[in-house]
Formats: C-alpha cells, sequence, structure tokens
C-alpha cells in the first residue's frame, strides 16, 4: 500500500487538493491501495474558498513508493505567500533523499523551491506565477505552456485543474496508462494533450480524440502493451480491416501507427524502470522486448 501525504498550507485552493485526492481515491476504488493523509504545521487550515480543513500534525513514516504533494494557494505573489515552516521542507527534503517522490499543484512548485528540490530541474507552475518562480528559484529551469513536468521524482503542474493531469501521469506510470484511461473515465475526465513534451504519459498524449475505434484499440493496447499483438489481431478485435485501423489510428493520434503506439507505451514504462535502477536489459524484458537493442534503439531516436 502507498501512502499519499498532501502537505496542506493555509489559503491553499480547494481544486489543487481535491483533483490529485479524487485520482488516488479513484484508483484505490479499482483495487490499486492508497492510503491518503492530510498534514499541516496547524490543526485547522483555512482555504481560499472558505472551507476549513482538518488536519494531522505529525508525519507518517513515509517510504520510496510513497508521495508528498503539496496543492497550491492563493496569494498575487510567491514571495507573498503563506510561510512553510523549517521541519515541512525538510520532511520535503527528506522523502525526495529517500528515493521518495514530490509533486506540486500551482504556486506549491514555490514549497519545492524552498526546500531545494527544484535547483538543475525542470518545474512549472501556474502561467502567472512563472516569471517569479525562475526569478526565485535561478537555478530550476521553468518550462512554461505545459501541464506539467517530471523530472528525477520531482513532478509540477501548472495549476488548478492541471493537478488532475499531474495524478493521471502518476497513476499511468505507477500502474499502467489503462489504469489511467481507467481512473479519467471514472471522474468523467477528458484526457488532454501536454504540447509536445516527452514527459507527458502516453495516455494523455494520444487521448485527446473522439474515434471510438481508435480508444478501442487503444484499451487493448494499454492492457497488453507488454504483449505481442499482431495488427491483423487488432484489427479483428476492433472489426475493421487492418489497412483502415491504421488510417484511423494515424489519423486520430497525429501520426502514430498502433505498433508505434505500443512502442511508445513500452518505452515510457521501460524509462520509468530505468529511472529506479534496472538495467537496460532487464527494462527491456520487462516491457516485452526479446532483445534490448531494439529499447536502445527507441531511446537513442527519443534523444535526437
Amino acid at each position: 500500500m502507498s501512502h499519499i501525504a498532501f502537505l496542506l498550507v493555509p489559503g491553499l485552493h480547494l481544486l489543487d487538493l481535491a483533483g490529485p485526492a479524487q485520482v488516488f481515491s479513484t484508483a484505490c476504488g479499482l483495487g490499486h491501495p492508497y492510503t491518503l493523509g492530510y498534514i499541516a504545521e496547524q490543526p485547522l487550515v483555512p482555504t481560499a474558498q472558505g472551507v476549513p480543513l482538518v488536519a494531522r500534525l505529525d508525519w507518517p513514516e513515509l517510504g520510496p513508493e510513497d508521495l508528498i504533494v503539496v496543492p497550491g494557494w492563493r496569494a498575487l505573489t510567491l514571495a507573498g505567500g503563506p510561510a512553510i515552516g523549517a521541519a515541512s521542507l525538510q520532511a520535503l527534503r527528506d522523502h525526495h533523499a529517500r528515493g521518495g517522490t514530490v509533486a506540486s499543484v500551482c504556486a506549491g512548485a514555490e514549497a519545492l523551491g524552498r526546500a531545494g528540490l527544484l535547483d538543475g530541474r525542470r518545474c512549472t507552475t501556474h502561467h502567472d506565477l512563472q516569471d517569479e518562480l525562475a526569478r526565485r528559484h535561478p537555478r530550476a529551469t521553468v518550462v512554461r505552456d505545459v501541464l506539467y513536468t517530471a523530472d528525477d521524482r520531482v513532478v509540477t503542474s501548472a495549476g488548478i485543474a492541471s493537478g488532475i493531469d499531474l495524478a493521471l501521469h502518476l497513476i499511468a506510470i505507477r500502474h499502467g496508462p489503462a489504469v489511467a484511461a481507467r481512473v479519467a473515465r471514472d471522474m468523467v475526465v477528458y484526457a488532454r494533450r501536454n504540447g509536445h513534451e516527452p514527459q507527458a504519459s502516453a495516455m494523455l498524449r494520444y487521448r485527446s480524440h473522439l474515434d471510438d475505434t481508435v480508444h478501442h484499440a487503444q484499451d487493448l493496447l494499454d492492457a497488453r502493451f507488454d504483449q505481442p499483438l499482431p495488427l491483423s489481431a487488432l484489427a479483428a478485435t476492433v472489426g475493421v480491416s487492418e489497412r483502415t485501423l491504421t488510417r484511423l489510428f494515424t489519423r486520430a493520434t497525429g501520426g502514430l501507427t498502433p505498433l508505434r503506439y505500443q512502442q511508445t507505451l513500452r518505452l515510457e514504462r521501460a524509462e520509468h524502470l530505468i529511472s529506479h535502477g534496472a538495467t537496460v536489459g532487464a527494462a527491456a524484458r520487462a516491457v516485452g522486448f526479446e532483445d534490448p537493442r531494439m529499447l536502445r534503439r527507441l531511446r537513442a531516436r527519443e534523444q535526437v
């Protein structure tokens, strides 16, 4: 079971908190056990929308598979935002140092910056705050016009509803794109693109279309991306010819064939395994490549 710990600060936006919390709660209802906890420096936390929240004062014991999320808050400037105590910032640093993931929504990126976790990493925040974030944390690389970024277990999102996209990305990485797509459907969330950023999950990049046939094919590929799935079998299952499926798939995804989509899913999962210590060979086998040279070629192609 994984813990999702939300660090609550005074003046936080409810949707910054509720969006990601709903994603992980929905995943839990689908059989992926999560424990959600809410930690603050005071027992009663006021929100920007006027609803007070009750929080615990002590941190649970967290391990590498656990996640800390810092929702954003209402403030005209990051400098004018709420104070965050040294103990909370140290908790963020310690969790990341132990191999855990930290994430922020909107202005919550400022908390990660104060903890030193944005230094040398790509990050983002709400478009109204990006310039100030870059000035306050000059060693960070602030990426504009994206929904979220992920860099060395530091995940940041642009704000408000993009916290849902961030959480869906983490679900896709942890449990596969099929689970993330199921969570999105249960939440009646329209999967949005994230520009051309490579850190966006394939589910979010290539699901922003309305073709039911292609969605059906993607459901199959999402669930069985690590298994052989010939085009002929895929086309027969969705009830069209191979040529028709390829044409529909390419049009709906902006140029991907079913094979390239499957390779994208495999590459995304392999990169996650490698970032957590797996060798290229072990990652290649885990995602369904018989020869690790194919994974090496795909990784090289993405880096060009």
